[in-house]
């Protein structure tokens, strides 16, 4: 497994670390995470329908995303949760442990990051360091030049929400 911390250490990305049990869910982080600056996020593995290409969704935990209208904005055919196998070979990280961290694993730069635009105005994110025992919160520009470094596409997207139907 990469370390995480050499990376960031290698260019220079400071972060602020918190250690806390294993979390799976935006619900378990919200009540077992300690206090640290920056947003919470939901990150989502994607692929499109033919399995070609790989999106790393990041949006505000509260987010429900709109799958369909999020295929739309990205211009590619229907978009579906990628899965555990396709989460390990691309980022190589376990389900539940999904963060933009994973990026330092592609090194075929085959996953696009995509990051909600009212995401990208917080002064930092949350990201689990490839295992979901640690939050760390990074300044967005900090992130911006860990993706220029690793050669990692991204881009800053209004990402469509899910209206609840009744």
């Amino acid at each position: 497994m990469t370390d995480i911390y050499a990376v960031l250490d290698q260019h220079q990305i400071p972060y602020v670390r918190v250690d806390h049990p294993p979390v799976y869910t935006c619900e378990e982080a919200e009540r077992l995470v300690p206090p640290l600056p920056g947003a919470h996020t939901k990150n989502l593995f994607l692929r499109d329908s033919k399995g070609r290409q790989h999106f790393l969704v990041v949006v505000g935990w509260e987010k429900q995303v709109d799958l369909k209208a999020l295929a739309a904005v990205l211009r590619v055919s229907k978009l579906g949760m990628a899965s555990p196998e396709r989460l390990r070979k691309y980022l190589d990280v376990e389900p539940g442990a999904v963060t933009v961290l994973g990026i330092v694993n592609d090194q075929q730069h085959a996953v696009e990051v995509i990051i909600d635009t009212p995401l990208w105005q917080a002064p930092a994110l949350h990201c689990h360091p490839l295992v979901n025992t640690a939050t760390l919160a990074i300044a967005c520009e900090d992130l911006k030049r860990l993706f220029l470094a690793c050669g990692t596409p991204y881009r800053v997207v209004n990402v469509p929400s899910r209206t609840e139907e009744h």
